[in-house]
């Protein structure tokens, strides 16, 4: 038994071990991507987030903070979505969302930079841009709506300009949001066959879906240019959608030093008696009910 067992030894030697703990060191030291985010723990991390961001709303409002949020990304990277996440449980009239159109002849003619101006925020609000100053740097380059030149000139002057904004006490913060390839592919092909998608799916964005690369070194070079102490990019993978929204909202969260909510106690007032009121006999219009 014991030369069976030396000559097995021999015959193994210089082969790798092959074990549980060296099964789980090539897992950790090569991790793939975690699995998608089912849909109940997804809404219940984002009730609380929810929460959160109805608290940062209060004290945005009581503080008379300014912030100014940047979302930029790949097409499909779920831009839309994590702003309309965002959004859904606070107030209009403290967060604002501004997603500027092509620009009309007289503000072609003017500083590129002027017409993002007026909608910057004010003390106590919030502004979120849907695409911004950026497509100076990223489609309009790539896409041809503007010179080498003139993208050159904004990438220089972008820091100075968010320079200003931020000495004039606006907390600026922004986002890219990064998709793979296969998952564009996966969800423009989505869009064509989904009639409530149809409409995200422009003309530009089949143009632009061949030109990968182009815009990876659009991007490239903006962040080498534009990535600060006082106005950093912030990187956020999206192929998990939900995953992708739940990081970015709790990173924009620890962004933010907000104070947290005081609990307050409310309790309804008795509602008044119905005394005289009668309702009025008239031909009210009532809409159908299939449903």
């Amino acid at each position: 038994m014991a030369k069976k067992k030396k000559k097995k030894a021999k015959k193994n030697e210089g082969e790798p071990e092959i074990t549980a703990t060296s099964s789980v060191a090539r897992e950790r030291a090569e991790p793939g991507p975690p699995p998608k985010m089912k849909t109940k723990p997804y809404e219940q991390e984002m009730r609380s987030l929810h929460g959160e961001l109805v608290a940062m709303q209060e004290w945005v409002k009581s503080s008379g903070a300014k912030i100014c949020i940047v979302f930029e990304g790949r097409d499909t990277a779920g831009k839309g979505g994590t702003i309309k996440r965002i959004t859904e449980r606070v107030s209009p009239r403290v967060f604002r969302v501004v997603a500027l159109t092509a620009p009309t002849e007289r503000e072609r003619s003017q500083m590129y930079l002027q017409r993002y101006v007026p909608h910057f925020p004010a003390a106590g609000e919030v502004v979120i841009f849907d695409r911004s100053w950026y497509n100076r740097a990223g489609v309009e380059p790539v896409m041809g709506f503007c010179t080498p030149e003139e993208t050159k000139r904004f990438l220089e002057g972008a820091p100075a300009f968010e320079r200003a904004m931020v000495d004039a006490g606006i907390l600026l913060i922004k986002y890219w949001l990064e998709v793979s390839p296969g998952e564009q592919t996966r969800r423009l092909e989505a869009r064509i066959h989904d009639p409530r998608k149809i409409w995200k799916l422009s003309d530009m964005d089949l143009k632009s879906y061949g030109r990968w690369y182009d815009y990876s070194r659009a991007r490239d070079a903006m962040f080498a240019a534009t990535d600060t102490a006082w106005a950093p990019w912030f990187i956020a993978h999206t192929d998990d959608k939900k995953r992708g929204r739940l990081n970015i909202i709790s990173h924009l969260l620890s962004a933010v030093p907000y104070e947290p909510l005081v609990p307050r106690e409310i309790s309804l007032p008795k509602r008044q008696q119905r005394g005289k009121y009668r309702e009025p006999e008239l031909p009210l219009r009532l809409i159908p009910t299939p449903f």
